[in-house]
């Protein structure tokens, strides 16, 4: 009887430590999304960025929607400037600073100046907190 009852634990040990085994086990990645800068930080989805800025700065259904292609072109480019070997460092900066800028220009077709003006305030805030750590 002993012998059975030892046999049981031992398989049934073996089979719960073969289950955690497989749920432990990692699943393949899902793909990485573009990088997009030094940073290493995954590109954003263009509608998310879009609908969040959408709730942070109030803006009408509209007014998200027309921010979303710019928001996708803007990512596009960058993606585009981010893998062009031809360019140095410097044209590199110089080229996101020039689709920065684009992007704005795109942008104040759409919001108003009170919320170009709030975006900018939310910008500063961000750059703050990443240069102190926060």
């Amino acid at each position: 009887m002993k012998q059975i009852l030892l046999t049981s634990a031992l398989l049934l040990s073996f089979a719960g430590t073969a289950a955690f085994a497989q749920a432990a086990a990692p699943q393949t990645a899902a793909p990485q999304t573009q990088v997009t800068h030094k940073h290493h930080r995954r590109a954003h989805n263009p509608h998310k960025v879009a609908l969040k800025m959408g709730k942070k700065l109030g803006l009408s259904q509209d007014q998200t929607a027309k921010l979303e292609p710019i928001l996708a072109e803007r990512q596009q480019k960058m993606k585009a400037l981010h893998t062009d070997t031809t360019l140095t460092a410097d044209q590199k900066k110089d080229q996101r600073h020039q689709i920065q800028q684009n992007t704005q220009t795109e942008m104040s077709g759409v919001l108003t100046p009170e919320q170009m003006q709030q975006l900018k305030t939310m910008r500063q805030a961000h750059r703050h907190g990443a240069k102190t750590g926060a």
